[in-house]
């Protein structure tokens, strides 16, 4: 048998999130959204940023940093660019 939780993950996190201040929520946007698109890069190059690899089949070459209007204000992303 489990013990019940004694605090409820999501009510807490909805409780933060619902305090917090729009730099906070435009940070943690910002980072989010790079972090995706830089996983989604390392998909397509076959190796992680900086690591060699035999099935890389192409490389980085920069990112191109665009604006981003969301509900918490602009967000600076920065997109990756392949060669």
């Amino acid at each position: 048998m489990t013990a019940p939780h004694i605090v409820d993950p999501a009510g807490v996190l909805k409780e933060a999130l619902s305090e917090a201040s729009p730099d906070l929520m435009r940070s943690l946007l910002q980072t989010m959204i790079n972090a995706l698109l830089s996983a989604d890069v390392d998909a397509v190059v076959g190796a992680q940023y900086g690591k060699p690899s035999a099935e890389r089949v192409t490389q980085r070459n920069g990112y191109r940093h665009r604006a981003l209007d969301t509900r918490v204000g602009t967000v600076d992303v920065a997109v990756p660019k392949l060669r």
